[in-house]
Order: C-alpha cells, then structure tokens, then sequence
C-alpha cells in the first residue's frame, strides 16, 4: 500500500517535468513491445522457417537415394583446399575411388568420402547419390531442420528485442540533448548575473 502512495504522490509531483511522464511510458511501452511482439516475431519466424525447412527435408528425401559403393582403392590425399573450414571438414573422412550403381543402373565410378577409418579395395559403404548417381551428401533430417528452425525464432526474437530497445534509446539520447540544449539556453540567459549582487539595480 506504501508504494501505491508513492506512486500517487510522484503522480502529482509538482517537480515532474513532461519529459520525465514521457520517459515513463517510452519504457512502459517498449517493455510490452519486447514481451509481446518479440516473441510473436520468434513465433513467426520459427514457423516459416520450420515450414521451409520441412519442405526441404521432403524434396531432398525424394530426390536422393543411398547405394552401395565399392572401394576400388583408397585416396592417399585430397587435393589441398583453400578454405580451411571445407578442408578440414573434408580431410577428417577418409576418400576412396569406388564403383557404385546409380538409381537408374548405370554404373559409376568416382572419388568420394567414406566412412570408413582405413578402406582397403573391396570393402562396401554406402554412398548418397541423386536421381542421375552423382555424389551428395546426406538429406537434412528433420530434428536437424527443427533445430534450426527454432534457433531462427530465438534469433528473431532477440533481433526484435535489440532493435524496439535501441529504438528506446535513440529516442531517450534525442530527449537529453533537447532538454541539454534548452538547459544550455536558460543558462546562457541568466549566467552572466549569476552570483553578482545588485547587478540589475
């Protein structure tokens, strides 16, 4: 009960300043827009990119197939990359050359990754191809697209957050230098009288 007559009271403040009720619902204000619309805007976010990323999961689910591969014999090196993020993500699976049969019977041959720790010609492994039995990786699965469909509502969510809070501030640094301004105007008005008796008589 206190504190609901304190607030009265700074309602009625005689020393409140327009400024100071305006800086209260500014924040009142982007305090609701970051527990409203931040996580409408995740919400949002996360459902389109689940529905998108869903679709993707089907359409790579459809369009490729996992064969059986032959090693033919192993690769001693790969050729050297100049992105080191691709190149180590490549180096840290072995490649072999190796025989498959593509979806459509035809037979093929090529350099691929392979599962195994060290492949000796003649040991099988399973290999995704497209429709027409080039290499691919892997289809996304699903708990994978939900993952990441999530981690876009989570970054949409902030994003809205950060900007209805930078906006806040924008607006709370434009306030300041006015009232710095009109304070800077008052004091160069009365200033020069300042603290010097008599000097209007």
């Amino acid at each position: 009960m206190r504190a609901i007559g304190g607030l009265r009271r700074w309602r009625h403040n005689p020393l409140r300043r327009t400024t100071d009720l305006v800086e209260a619902w500014l924040a009142l204000a982007a305090l609701l827009l970051v527990l409203v619309a931040a996580p409408l805007a995740g919400v949002l976010a996360g459902t389109a990119a689940q529905g998108a990323l869903q679709q993707s999961v089907r359409e790579q689910r459809e369009a490729r197939q996992q064969v059986r591969a032959t090693v033919v014999r192993a690769v001693s090196a790969a050729p050297l990359d100049p992105d080191p993020e691709t190149a180590s993500a490549r180096d840290a699976q072995s490649r072999a050359l190796a025989d498959w049969t593509a979806p459509d019977g035809t037979a093929r041959r090529g350099t691929v990754p392979v599962g195994l720790k060290s492949p000796q010609p003649g040991d099988r492994f399973t290999l995704w191809t497209d429709r027409q039995g080039r290499p691919v990786a892997r289809p996304l699965d699903s708990a994978t697209a939900t993952t990441h469909a999530v981690l876009a509502g989570v970054g949409a969510a902030a994003l809205c957050a950060g900007l209805v809070e930078a906006s806040r501030r924008l607006v709370l640094w434009r306030m300041v230098r006015r009232r710095y301004a009109r304070w800077d105007q008052a004091w160069s008005q009365a200033g020069p009288d300042w603290g010097r008796t008599g000097t209007g008589s």
